[in-house]
């Protein structure tokens, strides 16, 4: 007699949804907070693209690590979106302040 015990794993498409929030808009919100990020530091602009290109990578990693830790598919994708929206609108209002300067 055996009993087995059903574990529930992800299916196929749950985990390749995880896969490309990881890759596409993973990426865009790390470029988007590198763009805010060399806005914002008090630095030349040299330092500031290098400091926030150094600043990506880690940025990245964070959230790859953010997409697969989470629970709910939906947490992943509202929260990467939303702040994908809030972190470009920064930069885009930044940037034209910085023009209008």
């Amino acid at each position: 007699m055996s009993t087995s015990t059903t574990t529930r794993s992800p299916g196929r498409w749950h985990v390749v949804s995880r896969i490309f929030a990881a890759a596409i808009p993973g990426y865009a919100l790390a470029n988007a907070a590198s763009v805010l990020l060399g806005l914002l530091t008090p630095f030349s602009k040299t330092d500031s693209v290098v400091t926030a290109a150094l600043a990506s990578f880690a940025i990245y990693t964070g959230i790859i690590m953010w997409v697969f830790t989470v629970r709910r598919l939906a947490t992943v994708w509202l929260g990467l979106l939303g702040a994908l929206v809030v972190t470009t609108g920064s930069a885009w209002l930044l940037l034209g302040l910085e023009g209008s300067l």
